[in-house]
């Protein structure tokens, strides 16, 4: 588990992992960041009152650092990645290691299901679990069991991961989609299993969405640059819509300025794609209610903007 300013969280989401019921022996490896709140406090207090519990230092605060820094210090021969603000639900131990032995797989797991109470959040939740949203893999949206690409958080076969070295820590985001990627390539199979769920809180503001698709776009063009034969179709529709939406406006204000109305017809790409955002969000027009509905197209245009520029952008 990671753990990085999740003082409000984490006494819960440990408490999942402790209390999911499992028959046999579990540890929780904490990894803490330099958290700005009383997180250590709460983890310490955690520690002290179960001696499951074990605590390791993460000086650099990076997710794939303290990944790598908590599977060192573990003991098992399953590792199952959970996060600080996350609550597995019931069972979840016991279905992981369950789908380990059956499938043969070096890793598995399920999909995250957003969920929300405020309007705008609400709406992100939709547009995340949305083939509108951020595409159609099973770990967004669902589907059936079988090998895929890759899986929300994951259970491990130790063996699986120390052959290709854990986590790359060059990947401050997309780590997990860099993992199964090398995990794939080294032979071994990743494994979707839809019942393996997990309640995933999305962000609550636009500019918090906006950063989170930016940076994930950004990260996942480094992903490509890595590992070139990584590329697909559905990873560059989000820049491809960016860039042409960028030039429609500006070439049609240039046109308006101008008064040439031949350029002024460019207008019609962001148009268009503004009346594709709202035609396709009416397609989930049963799953909220009104207020969030019609935040729905600027949620989707957000995100595919945003991963868009990310990705023109990359880290460079």
């Amino acid at each position: 588990m990671p753990v990085l300013n999740e003082e409000a969280h984490l006494e819960g989401a440990a408490q999942a992992v402790l209390d999911n019921g499992y028959d046999g022996p579990i540890e929780l490896v904490m990894a803490l960041g330099n958290s700005s709140d009383a997180t250590n406090d709460v983890a310490a207090r955690i520690a002290a009152a179960d001696n499951r519990v074990t605590l390791v230092d993460n000086p650099t605060s990076d997710t794939p650092t303290a990944l790598n820094r908590a599977i060192a210090a573990s003991k098992y021969g399953v590792v199952i990645r959970t996060d600080g603000h996350a609550r597995l639900p019931k069972g979840y131990l016991a279905d992981a290691v369950d789908a380990l032995v059956r499938t043969g797989a070096a890793n598995v797991g399920g999909r995250m299901v957003p969920t929300a109470d405020a309007p705008l959040a609400t709406a992100i939740a939709v547009a995340m679990s949305s083939r509108w949203g951020i595409g159609g893999a099973g770990h967004r949206v669902g589907g059936q069991e079988g090998p895929a690409a890759s899986v929300y958080l994951g259970a491990f076969r130790r063996e699986a991961l120390d052959s290709v070295g854990g986590y790359d820590e060059h990947f401050r985001r997309a780590q997990d989609w860099e993992l199964n990627y090398r995990l794939r390539k080294a032979g071994y199979e990743v494994w979707f299993v839809p019942s393996m769920q997990v309640p995933y809180a999305p962000r609550g503001t636009w500019r918090a969405l906006a950063r989170q698709f930016h940076d994930s776009g950004r990260w996942r063009r480094e992903v490509v640059r890595v590992h070139p034969d990584s590329k697909s179709p559905r990873y560059l529709a989000a820049p491809v819509v960016t860039v042409a939406v960028i030039l429609g406006l500006l070439v049609g204000l240039l046109g308006s300025a101008v008064g040439l109305s031949a350029l002024m017809a460019a207008f019609i790409l962001p148009v268009g794609y503004l009346a594709g955002v709202v035609v396709a969000s009416f397609t989930h027009v049963k799953d909220l209610p009104l207020k969030s509905l019609l935040l729905l197209p600027g949620v989707l245009a957000t995100m595919h903007l945003g991963w868009g520029t990310g990705y023109l952008r990359g880290i460079g």
